[in-house]
């Protein structure tokens, strides 16, 4: 195949990704990076020495693309079929584009903190940070909550990159810091989300590894 996508399943920021690659409906090699195996990650760090997931390499035209929202507009240009993901009109686009960064940066980056800060050894943990990360939340979701007040996704009634990026991040969001009682709005788009069957196969795929999420 002429794609490779390096990726890992609980990766929210390779959902991202896979949902692109699913709603489009192209073809691609998986290829899973497993960061406790030295020679997976050396092998990862040939194809992208920041090793970041997910990175997705492109042999028919030589080219490695990192980064998840300059990935969804890689695939956007080179795969122009429906659905459309990144809309053509400008002022449309740059909405897309600051609805992708909102989550990325306000989601998805404070649920990370939460999430990582389960993971140091004792004694090392930053609780500050934790109560900063779960401020920054609630605030986000606030927004998200107001917007979605009258929408059906980002955008209203079309489905575009900014929703890729929202699926994975309030997933997660909800399970470190459940919000269905509080917004009721974003708890409806996250289940309008789960249903929607590009992030339903993401999920699906992802079943097998959910344990190892720390709790």
């Amino acid at each position: 195949m002429a794609l490779k996508l390096y990726f890992h399943p609980l990766s929210s920021f390779c959902h991202k990704v896979l949902i692109a690659l699913y709603e489009k409906n192209i073809a691609f090699e998986p290829v899973i990076v497993d960061f406790g195996n030295p020679d997976s990650v050396a092998a990862f760090r040939k194809v992208w020495p920041m090793a970041k997931m997910p990175a997705l390499v492109d042999e028919e035209t030589s080219q490695t693309v990192a980064e998840t929202s300059i990935v969804l507009e890689y695939l956007e240009r080179r795969f122009p079929q429906q659905p459309v993901l990144l809309p053509v009109e400008a002022g449309a686009a740059l909405q897309v584009r600051f609805w992708d960064r909102f989550y990325d940066f306000y989601v998805e980056l404070p649920m990370q903190k939460i999430v990582t800060d389960r993971l140091r050894p004792a004694g090392k943990n930053d609780p500050y940070g934790v109560e900063e990360a779960r401020e920054l939340l609630k605030t986000s979701l606030g927004m998200i909550d107001q917007d979605m007040a009258g929408n059906r996704w980002v955008m209203g009634n079309d489905f575009t990159m900014a929703d890729c990026a929202a699926a994975p991040a309030l997933f997660y969001a909800d399970m470190v810091a459940p919000f269905s009682d509080t917004h009721k709005n974003a708890a409806a788009y996250l289940d309008r989300l789960k249903e929607r069957p590009s992030y339903a196969r993401v999920l699906k795929e992802a079943e097998p590894y959910f344990a190892m999420i720390p709790k």
